[in-house]
């Protein structure tokens, strides 16, 4: 090394002897103790340079060359005012890319990995939402994989008997990929998936609610004093859930083992091949309405109601026309049959009035499934089919205008009909709390996606100023024991209620569990639930249609004029249990009866006068009296499920239970106050 050094400086660094800056070596056969080299650059180590190597200001800039490249490196390699930010030449390739079924085929091998790695250990809801991230790639690269990788994971988890009619293509696979590729399933929206669906994550807690701008005005104090009772009673219908099933086959299995029964497919396991319970003519508990039992209850009601005469002032339907049949049997076609069908027949047999409707969630296709507008573009709109339908139908029946028809389709189905009479009936469409549309799942934190809370909130404000009171129509209830509506939307239905009750909403009308319950609305969010503090009621009506062991039933309400309120209330039920009887006879149908008329059967326990109001004070004074008179439970679980034999006797926790479903209107204060696992008879 150092003959080459000695090379490269040459004889000017040759000094008396010695080397220049050199330390002589003692005498020991070593080299010198030490060594500096000459300040001038060895020029002659390079043959040539891309700068001057001689100067002192920058760093000696060589020409290299390659000898197996057989190239020169170029100067913008190293130029130091000029350092390259990326290797654009030679980057590493990226893997090729694959086809949409390899995507595929490598997410179920990553999913089965989640299944199985021991990292989450217990951790079931960790484990869930990183299965869905895998999921929401899948959609957004190869959308049309999904719908085939849910019915794989389907039969892995062994969520269906039919994972491809239920999550397949032509079913619910298509708008699980829409939500899987724009929710936020690593967050809050894949929790609650997890929870409602799956069971794996705990149930995510109800958002903080921001207020602040939401209501145009503060809540009038003092409120505007109430309006004077006519004394003028108002005869309206409420029907729900009426579910024909025009493909009820008498005779078929009417005790089937699993599915929609008295259809031809249905049979009972024990006896595949020959009918255990034939299906009787007018129906059974484990059906639908076929054509018979419904026009028998469109012929008995006026009779029963006193209104053959005079038709009813108006009537409200609270949703749900179409048979309970597989997503797989289900159509546009067939949705839009059964809603031609059932609103000729309220409207040709039932009288005069008008009706007014709220869409059910079996009132789509998909079944409950309706999409916000702010998910954009096309998708926005995949529902308009159903809208522009009801809305027409509606119109011809001459219960809606122009106008209300163009506001219904621009709210998915809602709208507001102010009467002349100063009654504003306001229909929501509550799919968009119900916890089984998929589309709710996208942006859950926000608790109204879809702008139908705004535009209920607007409709009472415009209420409010022109000193109108407010019907509200919905199907999914808001409260009860919190299994069927969301806890964010329903928080903020609770508080709208608040803010404009009691004197704008006269009342709340639902249906959808097909059984005879209550709500009922308190100031305050529910802090304080006593006689002074109650503000609203919701009353959810029977369902026309026996499924699930339920009689058949409808109830009338009579109406003050000039109020609107409600001063009384009569439900009408047939014996189900009872129809097997009138099979092979043509001289009667099935008989409904009185079931109860509402303010004799809890009235004498309150003390009200025999003119107030069943309104919201004079419920909770009946819950109260529940307390007292625990029978008095008994009773309200028996009208529940419409006298029908197969209800269950409400003992024990349930009757506290009951008690706080009645008093909760939203799903969060069903989950923070009450006992679960006693919301119904079914």
């Amino acid at each position: 090394m150092l003959r080459q050094i000695l090379a490269s400086v040459g004889p000017f660094a040759l000094v008396a002897g010695g080397l220049a800056g050199s330390t002589p070596t003692p005498s020991t056969g070593l080299g010198p103790t030490s060594f500096a080299p000459p300040g001038v650059f060895p020029t002659s180590v390079y043959k040539s340079y891309f700068n001057d190597p001689t100067a002192t200001s920058a760093q000696p800039q060589p020409v290299i060359s390659d000898p197996v490249l057989h190239s020169v490196y170029p100067f913008a390699l190293t130029n130091p005012k000029d350092i390259p930010q990326n290797d654009t030449k030679d980057p590493h390739p990226l893997p090729p890319v694959v086809s949409s079924a390899q995507l595929a085929q490598a997410a179920l091998t990553q999913i089965e990995s989640l299944f199985t790695n021991p990292v989450f250990g217990n951790n079931t809801c960790a484990s869930c939402q990183a299965i869905l991230e895998v999921l929401k790639f899948v959609s957004l690269a190869a959308p049309e994989e999904t719908p085939n990788l849910a019915v794989q994971l389907c039969d892995k988890l062994d969520l269906s008997s039919n994972c491809e009619n239920q999550f397949g293509p032509l079913s619910l696979g298509s708008p699980l990929t829409q939500v899987l590729a724009n929710a936020d399933v690593g967050g809050y929206d894949g929790q609650a998936i997890c929870w409602n669906f799956l069971g794996l994550c705990p149930m995510p807690p109800t958002s903080p609610l921001n207020l602040t701008g939401w209501f145009a005005k503060p809540k009038p104090n003092p409120l505007p004093p109430p309006k004077k009772p006519s004394g003028k009673l108002l005869k309206v219908l409420h029907l729900s859930d009426m579910h024909i099933d025009p493909r009820y086959a008498t005779g078929a299995e009417a005790n089937c083992s699993s599915g929609l029964c008295c259809r031809e497919n249905a049979f009972n396991r024990a006896s595949p091949q020959e009918p255990i319970f034939p299906a009787p003519r007018y129906g059974a508990y484990l059906c639908d309405t076929p054509y018979s039992l419904m026009l028998a209850a469109v012929q008995a009601i006026p009779v029963l109601t006193g209104t053959e005469k005079t038709g009813f002032d108006f009537g409200i339907y609270t949703g749900d026309l179409v048979s309970h049949d597989s997503e797989n049997e289900l159509s546009r076609d067939y949705v839009m049959y059964a809603e031609t069908v059932l609103y000729d027949l309220l409207k040709r047999i039932l009288g005069t009035g008008p009706f007014y409707v709220a869409l059910g969630n079996h009132d789509t296709h998909n079944e409950a499934q309706d999409a916000p507008h702010s998910i954009g573009g096309a998708l926005a709109e995949q529902f308009s089919w159903n809208y522009d339908h009801v809305t027409s139908l509606w119109q011809h029946e001459g219960w809606i205008d122009e106008a209300t028809v163009q506001l219904a389709r621009a709210h998915y189905a809602g709208y507001s009909v102010r009467r002349t009479d100063g009654l504003r009936i306001i229909t929501l469409n509550t799919d968009f709390w119900y916890t089984a549309n998929l589309f709710n799942y996208i942006n859950l934190t926000t608790s109204d996606t879809s702008g139908m809370l705004r535009f209920l909130t607007d409709e009472l404000q415009d209420a409010e100023d022109e000193g109108d009171r407010v019907w509200i129509l919905g199907h999914v209830l808001s409260g009860w024991d919190g299994t069927n509506p969301l806890a964010n939307p329903t928080n903020l239905f609770y508080q709208i209620v608040d803010r404009f009750s009691p004197h704008v909403i006269a009342g709340i009308f639902f249906g959808h569990t097909h059984e005879d319950q209550l709500e009922i609305f308190y100031a305050n969010n529910g802090t304080v639930m006593n006689a002074e503090t109650a503000q609203a009621v919701a009353w959810i009506a029977p369902s026309l249609t026996p499924l699930t062991n339920l009689n058949s039933g409808f109830r009338m309400y009579e109406v003050d004029s000039a109020t609107f309120d409600i001063v009384n209330a009569y439900t009408w039920r047939a014996d189900v249990n009872s129809f097997s009887e009138l099979d092979n006879q043509t001289k009667s149908g099935p008989a409904y009866v009185l079931e109860y008329d509402t303010r004799e059967t809890y009235g004498s326990t309150i003390g009200f006068g025999p003119h107030d109001p069943l309104n919201a004070t004079w419920w909770h004074l009946v819950t109260e009296a529940m307390e007292a008179n625990n029978s008095l439970v008994a009773t309200f679980n028996t009208l529940q499920g419409k006298e029908s034999a197969l209800t269950a006797a409400c003992t024990g926790d349930c009757i506290k239970a009951r008690i706080c479903y009645m008093r909760s209107g939203s799903a969060s204060l069903a989950f923070a106050n009450c006992i679960p696992g006693f919301g119904s008879v079914q």
